[in-house]
């Protein structure tokens, strides 16, 4: 398990590895795994530690029972803009390091996530939800509006929606957040880890280093006007086709047989 050992370190989250898999639990329950200034710093050492291993795919599940309670107002309080600034760089370099490690990223959500928890959610590459869960940026509900939240959010259902969500202060139903685009799939609690496990094995389904490069594609060219995306993408995909698994997908293609993948999402 090239790169990957797991830290003994880590006091507010877990991170495991089975086989080709890292899950990484959010393990702050008695505070609701509030992101904290330390939960967020060692979350965002986990997934650079699973981004460089390598491991095919990556699953965020939290403990106990909320998925996570968003930022942690006790260390808002009374600070000065310096203080707060830093709070929220952190949480945005945890946020962007989720996307830009190569592997698929499904985020596993078994009860209420909610402002920053939120947030997890939409900046995973992919979620699954049990149907007890709910969502909510609540910031509008009170004196401190979601912003940094809703950068994540407003990229995966809509402005409307995502209005919605941010004016309003309401929770929507893991069905709805299906429906909006939030997620991808709503299952039973009991079926929550297969239906994961499942969508992120069909995730990492062919070359890692393909998924690895198309991912990082994804996510730059998506804020791009269409002609400067298909510039990029043009550029990207060219040289991403010289590559030997891309080859060899081509080869096995014309030849009729399975490719023979060699490549890690590290390489």
């Amino acid at each position: 398990m090239k790169g990957y050992t797991v830290p003994e370190s880590f006091q507010y989250i877990l991170s495991e590895r089975e086989r080709d898999t890292v899950t990484i639990w959010l393990n702050h329950p008695e505070r609701l795994n509030v992101l904290s200034l330390a939960l967020m710093q060692e979350l965002t050492q986990a997934f650079l530690d699973a981004g460089e291993s390598d491991a095919t795919g990556v699953i965020l599940a939290a403990k106990g029972r909320l998925f996570s309670a968003g930022h942690d107002f006790a260390e808002m309080a009374n600070q000065d803009l310096e203080s707060v600034r830093h709070l929220f760089g952190v949480c945005t370099t945890m946020m962007q390091t989720i996307q830009s490690i190569p592997q698929p990223v499904v985020a596993r959500v078994h009860a209420l996530a909610t402002g920053g928890g939120c947030q997890l959610v939409a900046t995973a590459d992919l979620a699954v939800a049990a149907e007890e869960a709910t969502f909510c940026t609540p910031g509008g509900k009170g004196g401190l509006f979601c912003t940094t939240p809703m950068v994540a959010v407003g990229r995966s259902i809509g402005r409307k929606r995502a209005l919605e969500m941010a004016m309003t202060g309401d929770a929507i139903d893991a069905r709805t957040a299906e429906n909006w685009g939030l997620i991808n799939l709503v299952v039973p609690m009991n079926e929550l880890d297969v239906a994961s496990t499942r969508l992120l094995h069909r995730a990492t389904r062919g070359s890692a280093i393909s998924k690895g490069i198309g991912k990082r594609a994804f996510y730059e060219q998506i804020m791009m006007d269409q002609s400067d995306a298909y510039a990029y993408a043009t550029d990207v995909m060219a040289a991403a086709s010289l590559l030997p698994d891309a080859q060899e997908s081509i080869a096995a293609f014309i030849e009729k047989r399975q490719p023979n993948f060699g490549s890690t999402p590290s390489t």
